[in-house]
């Protein structure tokens, strides 16, 4: 013995505490769509300027780079004092 299939409710009156509460949902989907949006501006901006930084952080280090053949790592301050003393 299964039961009968419910019946189907009539849209001629809706419940208006249902349609309020898919008012609400609705608002807080375009809200939530909105702010997913902005964040992935703010993360394909933000990957940008690593980028930039990046490069810029290379071009230092060859500007660093001694070009003598010496290791480009710790150098005693001894090495940077200037001749006269």
């Amino acid at each position: 013995m299964s039961k009968p299939p419910p019946k189907p409710r009539s849209n001629a009156h809706p419940d208006p505490q249902t349609d309020a509460r898919f008012v609400a949902l609705e608002i807080k989907l375009s809200f939530q769509d909105d702010l997913l949006d902005h964040l992935n501006q703010q993360v394909a901006q933000q990957q940008q300027h690593i980028d930039l930084l990046l490069r810029e952080v290379a071009s230092m280090r060859r500007q660093q780079d001694p070009g003598d053949g010496r290791e480009g790592g710790f150098r005693s301050l001894r090495d940077e004092l200037p001749p006269h003393y």
